[in-house]
């Protein structure tokens, strides 16, 4: 059957279309996009919290460019993660969790395109597909964290049959996606939902975090607007405020951090990743913290051509290898 790239998809994705090759030099390697190889459900039944309506999943091109898409998903009702597996892999993994306001999750820039890089340099990509908090589930502004601590226990649970170090196992997100990683970095511990399965007693705790131009605070002077309306909803109180600020809740358990922010991002301010820089540094977590004067939001790995941030990439691999995660 002929699928137009604008239809709208119930459930699994469609992988048609290759992704762009990333314009900066230490990019080039990426020309062979590949498909995903595994498709992991996060729940063995219905996700903890369903509305008595589940939403209708509804994937959306924005690329005019048809070798050049850049999907957003909406309405998911199956939490999942997309596996890439490298060919010469270094026994280590990320969970990636792509960014989009908490109303979307834009799968290409901030999740595929990721995954592809993260392969050539040997690590086993999963592509974090998470609950919105908008979307009816009965625990709104846990229900992303829940997706994530259930992704990093699977990926243990089965990290002896992708010959993968259960140990060795880091978290990355963007934007949004970067609230959902920070969150994660930070409450790994915190009881999200009721165990289902053997998985459940593995720690969620991620070896290292990447939170890149993240929502980090939940505080209305510098919180992006809809990612914040989104997770917490209507009238929140200031203890939500609170609980859902990642700054706020940083402990000396919190794993390593690589934060990464553009100072002239118009979208989410850099204060929320200078906080959370701040707030690990005070709790004696280790960080390591990139300002780039230029970069805007949403640059990923593809749109940093020319630009100070162009040199991320290279500065995870190398504090990778500095924590052990390599």
């Amino acid at each position: 059957m002929d699928i137009d790239r604008r239809t709208l998809f119930v459930g699994g994705l469609s992988f048609a279309a290759t992704l762009p090759v990333p314009a900066h030099a230490a990019m080039a390697s990426i020309i062979n996009p590949r498909s995903p190889n595994e498709i992991i459900d996060l729940w063995p039944n219905i996700p903890p919290g369903a509305p008595r309506t589940m939403p209708v999943e509804t994937i959306e091109e924005r690329s005019a460019v048809a070798d050049r898409p850049d999907r957003i998903i909406t309405g998911v009702a199956r939490p999942r993660m997309y596996l890439f597996k490298p060919d010469r892999p270094n026994g280590a993994a990320v969970l990636i969790m792509p960014g989009g306001g908490y109303r979307q999750e834009a799968f290409d820039n901030s999740g595929f395109q990721i995954a592809h890089w993260l392969v050539t340099h040997g690590y086993h990509a999963f592509v974090l597909i998470y609950r919105l908090p908008g979307e009816g589930w009965a625990d709104r502004t846990n229900a992303p964290l829940a997706d994530a601590q259930r992704a990093m226990r699977l990926i243990r649970q089965k990290a002896g049959a992708l010959a993968i170090s259960p140990e060795r196992v880091a978290a990355m997100g963007f934007s949004a996606g970067g609230h959902v990683c920070s969150d994660l970095s930070t409450r790994f511990a915190t009881s999200s939902y009721t165990p289902v399965d053997a998985a459940d007693s593995l720690s969620a705790r991620p070896h290292c975090a990447a939170p890149i131009y993240p929502v980090v605070s939940m505080d209305p002077a510098i919180a992006h607007a809809g990612s914040r309306d989104k997770l917490l909803g209507p009238n929140p109180t200031k203890a939500m405020e609170v609980a859902h600020s990642s700054d706020r809740n940083v402990s000396l358990q919190c794993p390593p951090h690589f934060l990464v922010h553009a100072a002239d991002d118009e979208t989410v301010p850099v204060e929320n990743t200078l906080r959370l820089s701040a707030a690990l540094r005070a709790a004696g977590v280790k960080v390591d913290t990139h300002i780039f004067a230029e970069g805007g939001h949403g640059f990923g790995v593809s749109r940093i051509a020319g630009m100070p941030v162009a040199a991320w990439p290279e500065l995870w691999l190398g504090w990778a290898r500095r924590t052990g995660l390599a």
